[in-house]
């Protein structure tokens, strides 16, 4: 079984998941020479993608950087397979995103303004959008308020109707919705490591083994597409110390602003 936390609504998780799981399904079974079956677990949360993974209730999970860090210090067997590619790097970008025909055109203009974060365990919703804004000059007591709404699509859909002056989203998931018609645009960009798939504690060795494998040879045009991204590539947990920073750093957006 494998899981995913609801980063978008569960319908487009699993339109972005199964065709990668179903490549999988068939290069696993011609591999281990056997029927193989990935059941596709949505979970309502990012708690929830990391307990399900750490109890050993999945057998593989797709985790942001964020949730992987904090799934790694409650379970240190778990095992990173791969992570995902972005282009020919393990690298992906966040999004500040303001309305399209708003007054907001520099990180600057924030001050005294909303502002709509994901879900807290976000990587890019919360946490390194949150560093980059502290880096940027901004902190929780520039803003008017701001708030956390649990997914990057709901943070999309709150600025474009103007719930929200500005909010901090994943990029693959701003520039889908920009193309289907929300009228957002880009403010500023924040980069860190791509999401990480991860077996969990106790995984048959050969499976994990095969998993990795499979996982780092896709190649599949469809089913790449439908994730938004490019492939997959051998990762340690070290490539992850700047998420680690990153979480440790996460009290300087809440610093009191200069006077």
């Amino acid at each position: 079984m494998f899981g995913v936390y609801a980063s978008d609504k569960p319908s487009a998780m699993v339109e972005q998941m199964r065709p990668t799981l179903d490549v999988l399904e068939r290069t696993l079974a011609g591999t281990l020479h056997d029927t193989v079956k990935i059941e596709l677990k949505v979970l309502r949360d990012y708690d929830t993608g990391i307990a399900v993974l750490t109890s050993g209730d999945v057998d593989f999970a797709r985790l942001g950087a964020v949730s992987y860090v904090e799934a790694k210090a409650e379970a240190p067997g778990i095992e990173l397979l791969a992570s995902e590619l972005n282009g020919d790097a393990p690298y992906f970008h966040g999004v500040i995103c303001v309305r399209r025909d708003g007054p907001i055109h520099a990180i600057e203009d924030l001050r005294g303004k909303t502002f709509a974060f994901g879900a807290e365990q976000s990587t890019m919703g919360r946490y390194v959008a949150q560093l980059f804004l502290a880096q940027s000059g901004i902190t929780a007591g520039d803003l008017k308020s701001f708030e956390y709404l649990g997914r990057h699509d709901r943070v999309a859909t709150a600025v474009a109707s103007g719930q929200f002056d500005a909010g901090a989203l994943e990029e693959t998931i701003f520039t889908k919705l920009v193309n289907e018609g929300l009228a957002l645009r880009p403010l500023a960009s924040y980069r860190d490591l791509t999401k990480a798939w991860v077996a969990r504690v106790g995984l048959n060795p050969q499976i994990t083994a095969k998993l990795r494998d499979a996982l780092i040879a896709m190649r599949n045009p469809a089913a790449l597409q439908a994730l938004r991204f490019d492939g997959f590539t051998a990762t340690t947990d070290a490539d992850y110390d700047p998420t680690r920073a990153a979480i440790k750093e996460n009290s300087r957006f809440f610093q009191k602003p200069r006077s």
